[in-house]
């Protein structure tokens, strides 16, 4: 079916990956161009963010080589576009569900709140010593 597609990615824990990752997420749309552009701008505003935490938060600790990296599913069908991360840093210390937009002077912070407010749904669980984060979008059109 054309509205089916997925993408598994490896990069590495850092910040210049985020440019692969909308590069990957580029082609995704190439390959599944039903999705629309709503939902596109959601979720891959979403996926960034959430690299991008787990890249500043994480891993940002971890000391030298080897590189930390990032697993990542993504998975569009007829009704959804999901996104699985998958990484080994350290634990999240946050309950999603006290998750707020901080006060317009805050210099950061908004970013897991946008996300929050942009999907249908985010969960974040830690499973042994793998943070697992899920992004789901379910398709407007």
């Amino acid at each position: 079916m054309a509205d089916m597609h997925s993408v598994d990615l490896v990069l590495e824990a850092v910040p210049e990956q985020v440019d692969t990752l909308q590069d990957e997420i580029a082609q995704l749309w190439e390959s599944v161009p039903s999705v629309s552009t709503t939902d596109r701008v959601r979720f891959e505003m979403a996926l960034v963010e959430i690299f991008a935490n787990i890249v500043e938060h994480s891993v940002r600790h971890h000391p030298g080589p080897p590189l930390r990296q990032v697993t990542i599913r993504l998975d569009v069908s007829p009704g959804l576009v999901e996104a699985r991360f998958a990484d080994d840093g350290r634990p999240v210390g946050l309950d999603l569900s006290d998750v707020t937009m901080p006060p317009p002077d805050a210099e950061d912070g908004r970013g897991l709140a946008l996300t929050i407010a942009a999907v249908d749904a985010l969960a974040y669980e830690r499973e042994g010593d793998i943070n697992r984060w899920t992004v789901t979008c379910r398709r407007s059109g």
